[in-house]
């Protein structure tokens, strides 16, 4: 038996034994820091164990002695998901260790203890969530909007006795603002243990480590860092991937159609040549070749379609249209399934279970099956269009071969030439684990006014110690007194103008005492709005007895009306009613409906990635074309048809502005519009997210200094300025900015 075994239990140590074998790395390095009690940060690759290495020490204790006979002691390890659907996922995962131990122990004659594991997320019903409350768990899986919502009621009364907080995917959590609301979220909840719990955090696709692990930790009361174990056994697993282009030339996608009869409707406009009549039987043949296959796009819109297309494609032999004449195939002839986090969790775990049984040979996905949830024996992951980043494109290709050793085979089909060079780049970054760095957003005011009503809510905090909270936080280790006090201003109802005397103040602050308390409805407020702010509206897609279909862009339902259908889920629905919150649908199999959209939809291109790809175009321009091929086919995986088309593509951009645009070039351009209006494009590969805040500070500089009311457009390839009326001089060096003020913006 490994050494690293010997600290369990003989019912633990004899079913892992006799199931693996072996440990693996982070379970052998892990196992020892996190029996000792450390807070410990796991780094480790997709499909090698981490999970459980983070579980099995905890299972071991429940299962060894019986639970405290006090219920609000008895829920010991909690357990924290991002994705509803991985926590329910989890929770599947976890009878199979569960089940073996309580067989090894009959076999030994060991005392075991079956320990009650419990979920609860948004897909939890009253009635589980009363019961919950009655009988806690001695295993909690739950999501960070969860744990806030049971931190601010009576429940969590029951979670005095947790002793280990385990945090999965951490990554998907520490750059974002839903983050910081989380590390609040654990920072209140030291307050309510007996005992500081231990912290758990794992992931395959985090760095810098140190950042990480300084999220995951957070602060002492005395402003000292709490310390984290790094576990990093970050081994590249095998990959296998090859990028993939169906067509000779590229550069002819969106050119009118003139040698081939137009059939349809002459209405329809030109027909424009597309990549899509040469993927699909491309990604089809691929599909019907594998026992299971995971199709990932970077947009619910692109799900629905892509999935409707294959399976007209798979039943009737030739590529049709399901709104303008097409009947999508019956759900029981369904090759693939599209998968996404507008489907109600019926509905994705129906679909993920009919995959994992074979009903189904593959899912068109998008980020909703990203993360570490276990599809099976999924054997090939194809990503349509590059991923937009390497830790993105890392946790979808490790879908495929999700077993310890296995090599993950992955095939991605860029959309269009520029969409061919960035996948160029992330496949080689990939191959190099060069995932971007995650930084931790710093003093977010709307999530710590958000938590210092929900804290205040059932409790009276003293000033100073209200900001000790916070400040455990990482998030909030640098807020200062001032902004401090401003926060619990606003709060309070001291306003700066009159014009926000029809605001109601949320607390009571007594500054003479320094006391906080909660107005009269605090807590229902901080219940009522959990959670960080969204980015879109969205109206719930119910049935008419009540049960949850998914959710829609408001704007799509804006221009809908009783009686006609859409697709959602790769299934046609009947829109019968359409009130202020949802829309209320009946089943129309057979019938042709309208695909549904979603705005912003697309992931942003990260400016370390944005980097990488002005660098590979520099220094591949400047390369023998021989040369250029096969370092294309060799290093970036790209097939005869991809390094033809990526070469080209270079030669062309040269050709047309004399530069191509790198990590030390931004080319602006002028140019003439189909309706003869100047416009205005300034390429650069940096991204998104720099180009906002880039594209503002331009149009401010011409509106003060030219006097233009100009319109923007913004992607990662670059801003188009529009501008009011024809110029004929235009002050291009003044407008150009330096690259290397980008960190700046």
């Amino acid at each position: 038996m490994h050494p690293a075994l010997a600290g369990f239990s003989a019912p633990a140590a004899e079913w892992f034994n006799t199931t693996f074998g072996e440990p693996t790395p982070p379970q052998i390095h892990g196992w020892p820091k996190i029996a000792a009690g450390d807070h410990t940060l796991i780094l480790a690759p997709t499909g090698s164990g981490k999970t459980l290495s983070a579980f099995f020490w905890g299972l071991n204790q429940l299962t060894a002695g019986p639970p405290p006979e006090d219920k609000n002691h008895r829920t010991r390890i909690l357990y924290i998901s991002p994705l509803r659907a991985l926590a329910v996922d989890i929770e599947k995962n976890l009878r199979g260790p569960l089940q073996g131990i309580r067989l090894a122990a009959e076999r030994l004659g060991e005392p075991f203890y079956e320990p009650y594991v419990a979920i609860r997320t948004g897909d939890t019903t009253t009635e589980e969530r009363r019961k919950l409350a009655q009988q806690p768990p001695d295993l909690l899986i739950t999501t960070p909007e969860s744990l806030y919502l049971m931190l601010t009621s009576k429940i969590r009364e029951t979670l005095a006795g947790v002793e280990t907080i385990i945090i999965d995917e951490i990554h998907a959590l520490a750059a974002t603002k839903r983050g910081a609301h989380m590390s609040v979220s654990l920072e209140r909840l030291e307050r309510v243990t007996d005992n500081p719990p231990q912290r758990i955090g794992l992931s395959a696709t985090q760095r810098p480590l140190e950042e990480i692990a300084r999220f995951l930790g957070g602060h002492h009361p005395d402003r000292s860092t709490r310390p984290v174990t790094i576990v990093d056994t970050g081994l590249r697993k095998p990959l296998d991937i090859e990028v993939i282009v169906p067509v000779d030339d590229m550069a002819r996608l969106g050119e009118v159609i003139t040698d081939e009869p137009v059939s349809g409707p002459a209405a329809a406009g030109p027909v424009r040549r597309s990549i899509w009549p040469a993927m699909h039987p491309r990604l089809l043949e691929l599909i019907q070749e594998h026992r299971s296959t995971i199709v990932f796009v970077n947009a619910r819109r692109l799900a629905e379609r892509l999935a409707t297309r294959l399976n007209e494609l798979a039943a009737e032999g030739e590529n049709r249209s399901a709104e303008a004449e097409g009947r999508p195939p019956s759900p029981d002839q369904a090759l693939v399934k599209a998968h996404h986090g507008s489907l109600s969790r019926e509905q994705r775990l129906l679909i993920e279970d009919e995959l994992k049984r074979g009903t189904l040979k593959g899912l068109v996905a998008t980020s909703s099956l990203e993360l570490g949830i276990d599809m099976g024996a999924v054997d090939l992951v194809v990503q349509v269009e590059s991923p937009g980043a390497v830790s993105r494109g890392l946790q979808r290709i490790g879908r495929a071969g999700h077993q310890v050793g296995a090599p993950s085979v992955g095939k991605f089909f860029p959309k269009h030439r520029s969409d061919l060079v960035e996948a160029a780049v992330v496949v080689d970054r990939m191959k190099k684990g060069l995932i971007e760095e995650t930084r931790y957003p710093r003093n977010p005011l709307d999530v710590l006014a958000q938590q210092i009503v929900a804290a205040c809510a059932l409790d009276d905090w003293p000033v100073d110690d209200l900001l000790t909270l916070m400040r455990g936080s990482a998030n909030f280790a640098e807020l200062s007194d001032e902004a401090f006090s401003n926060v619990l201003d606003l709060l309070a109802g001291r306003y700066p103008s009159d014009e926000f005397s029809e605001l109601r103040p949320r607390l009571n602050w007594d500054r003479v005492e320094g006391i906080v308390r909660g107005r009269p409805g605090a807590q229902r407020l901080a219940v009522t709005s959990g959670g960080t702010i969204p980015d879109r509206g969205l109206y719930g897609v119910f049935l008419p007895d009540g049960t949850r279909v998914g959710e829609l862009d408001e704007e799509m339902v804006y221009e809908s009306r009783a009686g006609e259908t859409f697709l959602l889920g790769a299934s046609t629905w009947r829109i019968e009613d359409i009130t202020h919150e949802r829309v209320v649908v009946t089943p129309a199999p057979g019938q042709p409906g309208k695909m549904p959209f979603w705005h912003g939809d697309g992931p942003g291109r990260p400016l370390e990635l944005g980097r990488a790809m002005g660098a590979f175009m520099r220094e591949t321009v400047a390369m023998d074309p021989k040369a250029a091929y096969e370092k294309l086919r060799t290093d970036h995986d790209l097939d005869h048809l991809a390094a033809t088309n990526l070469i080209a593509y270079l030669d062309d951009q040269e050709e047309a502005t004399g530069k191509i645009p790198s990590d030390r070039t931004i080319i602006v351009e002028r140019f003439r519009d189909e309706i003869g209006d100047w416009r205005v494009c300034i390429l650069s590969p940096f991204g998104a997210q720099v180009h906002a805040p880039w594209g503002m500070a331009l149009q401010h500089r011409l509106a003060e200094e030219l006097g233009w009311d100009v319109e923007l457009m913004w992607s990662d390839d670059g801003i188009v300025v529009r501008l009011p009326e024809a110029v004929d001089h235009l002050p291009v060096e003044e407008l150009m900015i330096d690259p290397d003020d980008l960190d700046e913006l």
